[in-house]
């Protein structure tokens, strides 16, 4: 135990303030010697609660606790914890002040000094009479370390822990990666950066964090996006930091009278496409800003909110975690225009679709790296026919401009390539919008959603390109050696085994009438004729732990293959790479084989496109 002179000055800390690291710098000043420091034990607890979370607070606190017992050793100061642990109802009251009244009650019995970062907490323990020191946060709200790393042309910043600081410099489309220092990063230095920002959010209140978790930090500060992430997320710290450099109005977009006219007049399902960095956000910033102009109230959904729109436009993002909540509230609100950004998770593209369907105008904003990949996102979230009435206008952007645009509209008709008036159906027409032209069609073909594009090929004859190969699973279902001949769009010869023609053509014909409905072909079917043979392929059989490997041509890798013992067939399967076939020695096949090689009987195997 250390000795101290007869009267020794005591004081408590608060969580604050240790983070803070005023006490570490008072001691480092020479102003905090010979004296008494007691640390709360609810503040020890608080602080590993955090760092159990892995919130940065949490080991700032206890490296700087580790700091201050370092630096008593050297300053005649005594370190004490006292209290209790804080109680299960302490803890579910902590947001009440239970356990800021625990440490000032502690203060109160020890005569000591109470020494806080908190303003709140200084302000109460005055009017309690506590002898209270408050120490105002010194924070830095200007030229913060990671913002010497920007310039006008840099898009954004990568920091990586062990790394040299990189930046994207360019524009959308146009960018190149460039070292921005030559010193390594440190952990500590990027938990330095970590800290200022969010300390200068909280002192400006023009930062807000929009994600927290467990390895992961999203701060909207300004109008910089800051992305931190670190262990256990990801093996290392790093900072993300993305700033936009370019800030359009819709006339600076090489926009059509014919577009501009459907933006303004007809467009309410519109879905912004492109790939990353293409400037999919910033031609959604500027038609948010255009209808607003237009006196149109317009609304953002957006998780970073990280547009840049003018202040008329509001931006909402989760509400109590789901943008479904969200939507509630928007509805209530009636807008004219509602930007989705970033629509990517399935209940994202329900979302997005009730709203277009309660009359909402929508813009969404898609990762695609084609037009129509975008209009695919949205096949299986919802139903085939309700696209079109969700989406109107297709824009896909590529670097920085409007590249292509599509116009979506819903038709009954006999899909191209097909004659028969009968296979008429519904039937999504994909059009380029500045020439009208019908590029694609999106229908259901048997228990399918085809898409199909539409070309002068597709036009003449399609069918087989089209069905070919659905045609073919259907009809082996029945006869996995059928032979299947297209005769014509609309017509196909079937040749079967005598002792599979009864259930192919079903009683009455019903089975094979079915098909035919099902298939959208007139098929004609034909008993084998005698000799009909496959034809077997040369092989070689050996086993490989649980499996079967059967290897013919390397040059029939990719083709359908059907087994045989004794001219009954097994299994059909594909061939893999190099030729190799695979059948587990356990499934059915695998067990046919066992038989047929222990019996020695007939084994062959023929393949098919």
């Amino acid at each position: 135990m250390q000795k101290l002179s007869t009267f020794v000055e005591k004081f408590v800390v608060d969580t604050s303030i240790i983070i803070d690291g005023e006490i570490t710098k008072l001691i480092e000043a020479g102003t905090m010697t010979n004296c008494e420091i007691i640390i709360p034990v609810a503040v020890l607890d608080e602080l590993q609660s955090q760092a159990s979370q892995h919130k940065d607070h949490g080991f700032v606190g206890l490296e700087q606790i580790k700091k201050i017992r370092e630096l008593s050793e050297k300053n005649n100061i005594v370190i004490k914890f006292e209290g209790e642990r804080p109680s299960m109802d302490d803890i579910r009251l902590a947001r009440h002040g239970r356990i800021d009244a625990i440490i000032k009650d502690i203060a109160k019995k020890n005569g000591a000094t109470f020494y806080t970062a908190d303003y709140v907490q200084a302000l109460v323990a005055q009017a309690e009479g506590v002898k209270t020191s408050y120490s105002k946060p010194q924070i830095k709200i200007s030229d913060l370390e990671f913002e010497r790393y920007f310039d006008d042309k840099t898009m954004s910043i990568h920091l990586k822990d062990g790394t040299f600081p990189l930046a994207k410099r360019g524009k959308p489309g146009s960018f190149s990666l460039a070292p921005v220092g030559d010193t390594l990063l440190t952990k500590e230095y990027l938990e330095g950066i970590t800290s200022e920002i969010l300390e200068a959010s909280r002192a400006t209140q023009l930062g807000i964090i929009e994600i927290s978790k467990s390895g992961a930090l999203v701060i909207q500060y300004k109008d910089f996006r800051v992305v931190v992430t670190h262990s256990p997320f990801s093996n290392s710290y790093e900072i993300t930091i993305t700033h936009p450099i370019v800030k359009m109005s819709l006339d600076q977009y090489t926009v059509s009278e014919k577009l501009m006219q459907r933006l303004s007049e007809k467009a309410e399902g519109i879905l912004i496409s492109g790939s990353p960095g293409s400037g999919k956000s910033t031609l959604a910033s500027s038609l948010a800003n255009y209808y607003s102009t237009k006196g149109k109230i317009v609304k953002t959904f957006e998780s970073p909110r990280d547009l840049q729109v003018n202040n008329q436009v509001t931006q909402y993002t989760h509400l109590e975690g789901s943008f479904e909540n969200a939507a509630d509230i928007l509805l209530l609100v009636r807008p004219d225009y509602t930007i989705f950004d970033e629509v990517r998770r399935y209940q994202d593209f329900r979302v997005f679709s009730d709203l277009r369907l309660a009359g909402v105008g929508m813009i969404g904003v898609v990762h695609a790296h084609a037009p129509l990949d975008a209009i695919q996102r949205f096949i299986g979230k919802v139903e085939l026919g309700m696209i079109p009435h969700i989406l109107d206008t297709v824009v896909f952007v590529k670097a920085g401009q409007i590249s292509k645009v599509y116009e979506l509209e819903f038709k009954v008709k006999v899909p191209t390539g097909m004659t028969e008036q009968d296979l008429a159906r519904p039937v999504i027409e994909i059009r380029n919008f500045d020439d009208h032209n019908l590029e694609y069609e999106i229908y259901t073909y048997g228990d399918e959603n085809i898409v199909i594009p539409v070309s002068k090929e597709n036009k003449s004859g399609g069918i087989e390109k089209l069905a070919e190969a659905k045609i073919k699973d259907a009809i082996r279902r029945f006869d996995s050696n059928a032979e299947i001949e297209i005769l014509s769009n609309n017509s196909i010869r079937v040749r079967v085994d005598k002792e599979s023609m009864p259930t192919i053509i079903g009683r009455g014909g019903a089975t094979i009438n079915d098909l035919e409905k099902t298939l959208g072909v007139h098929i004609d079917v034909e008993q084998k004729e005698k000799g009909s043979s496959r034809g077997g392929e040369w092989f070689e059989m050996s086993e490989s732990g649980n499996n079967f490997v059967l290897e013919i041509d390397i040059s029939k890798s990719g083709m359908d293959a059907d087994v045989y013992v004794n001219d009954k067939n097994i299994t059909s399967v594909r061939v893999g790479k190099n030729g190799r076939i695979i059948i587990p020695k356990k499934s059915t096949a695998g067990r046919r084989l066992i038989s047929a090689v222990m019996s020695k009987e007939n084994i062959q195997i023929t393949v098919h496109d």
